[in-house]
């Protein structure tokens, strides 16, 4: 398999990393204890952030991802070229398939997605839309 070049700089991907990793700060999650947030840098260079917020009823819990989706749409942004997901714990934060949906929804098969855990960022994985879902519902 041919070894591509990163989307993003190791600086532009650390900026995107630690304005997930602040906002996961904020996560609503008395249940699961996972904090999640989520950065979507946007064509344009803006960065929206998203925090995942549970509920007793667990079907109304939103994920981070989508919380940054919803977010930027709310405000007039639909372009991106990356986000970011950090999340506490120790295992690599992969979206699920609700938010790889959602993703799709306004993202590109080329989109970088990165995940880190929040304490150890520079350790993060860096990987397209494509490969996360391959055969999305859009592409």
């Amino acid at each position: 398999m041919k070894e591509s070049k990163p989307a993003l700089s190791r600086t532009q991907a650390m900026k995107l990393l630690r304005a997930a990793a602040q906002v996961s700060r904020n996560a609503h999650a008395p249940y699961s204890k996972f904090h999640v947030g989520a950065a979507l840098l946007t064509n344009t260079g803006s960065i929206i952030t998203g925090c995942n917020v549970e509920n007793a009823s667990y079907g109304l819990t939103i994920c981070a991802e989508r919380n940054a989706i919803f977010h930027a749409v709310a405000t007039k942004r639909r372009t991106f070229k990356a986000v970011a997901i950090v999340a506490s714990g120790k295992q690599l934060p992969f979206p699920c398939g609700a938010c790889r949906q959602v993703l799709a929804e306004f993202g590109t098969p080329d989109m970088t997605v990165l995940v880190a855990p929040r304490d150890k960022l520079a350790t993060y994985k860096e990987l397209t839309l494509g490969e996360l879902l391959p055969h999305s519902f859009k592409f």
